[in-house]
């Protein structure tokens, strides 16, 4: 107990604060990449570490040097690999501070009014729609297999991309922060084989992504014009009026929604 005591004692304040900031470097590179394609690949890296420090305790020295030829080439190959990504992650960091701001109040009125609009104008010419809310999960991937928009959300424009023999109506809008990420992205389908047998493409992709990640969607259906409420992996169809407006205003005024570097750096993974 002493010598705890002891060595607490001769650390300097510099030095707690440099656990903090090596603790603080630790839980943002995890919140980073949790639930990217990025965290697939750190894990398998840490597998390899873990290896070699094992390794090393047992003095396997063929294997240890096999573990440590296979980390510097994996480090070297995860920045070839994600060149492009970690280049926007950087800007991204370069253009703001790492503070969470959630959206104004009136900048969550006009998303919720011109989907609102949006999908009720869709849903009264019984054209099939599907929009993806993104949340913490990134969508990147998603995002780059659709065309890139990058617009403001407007009924006119949601309305133009789903219309009938348009380019773009087959595939998902994806809607990330207060911007039309892309269009004509494709989604994985589903593969719960319980779900109703009268739910078509767009229902089935709506219940993958949800099962997969935090994104609400919304689905239009082509052919009774409901709309319908998917997060979680389950689908709520014919919302009411009112309580669809209420849920998008929770949405967009949530925690989760809030605006902030990781977030953004996050998508870019």
């Amino acid at each position: 107990m002493r010598a705890v005591v002891l060595f607490f004692s001769s650390l300097h304040w510099t030095d707690y604060v440099d656990v903090l900031v090596v603790a603080w470097v630790i839980y943002s590179l995890v919140a980073l990449l949790s639930g990217t394609r990025a965290a697939n690949l750190l894990k398998g890296l840490g597998i390899v570490f873990l290896l070699r420090i094992m390794t090393q305790k047992l003095s396997l020295y063929s294997l240890e040097w096999l573990m440590q030829a296979f980390m510097a080439v994996g480090i070297l190959a995860v920045i070839i690999i994600f060149q492009p990504e970690l280049r926007r992650a950087l800007e991204q960091l370069g253009r703001g501070g790492l503070l969470r701001t959630k959206l104004p109040e009136q900048e969550i009125s006009w998303l919720v009014k011109e989907l609102h609009n949006a999908l009720h104008r869709l849903a009264r010419g019984r054209t099939g729609a599907l929009i993806v809310i993104e949340r913490q999960t990134g969508l990147r991937d998603l995002v780059e297999s659709g065309i890139t928009l990058d617009a403001q959300v407007s009924a006119e424009l949601l309305l133009t991309v789903f219309a009938k023999l348009t380019p773009l109506h087959d595939g998902a809008v994806i809607i990330a922060r207060n911007r039309i990420e892309a269009a004509s992205c494709f989604l994985p389908l589903s593969q719960n084989y319980d779900i109703a047998h009268d739910f078509g493409t767009r229902h089935r992709a709506a219940l993958g992504i949800t099962e997969i990640s935090d994104a609400v969607a919304l689905v239009v259906s082509e052919e009774t014009g409901l709309i319908s409420w998917v997060e979680g992996g389950v689908i709520e169809r014919n919302l009411p009026d009112d309580v669809l407006k209420e849920r998008l205003t929770r949405l967009f005024a949530a925690e989760e929604y809030a605006f902030s570097s990781l977030a953004e750096l996050k998508r870019s993974l």
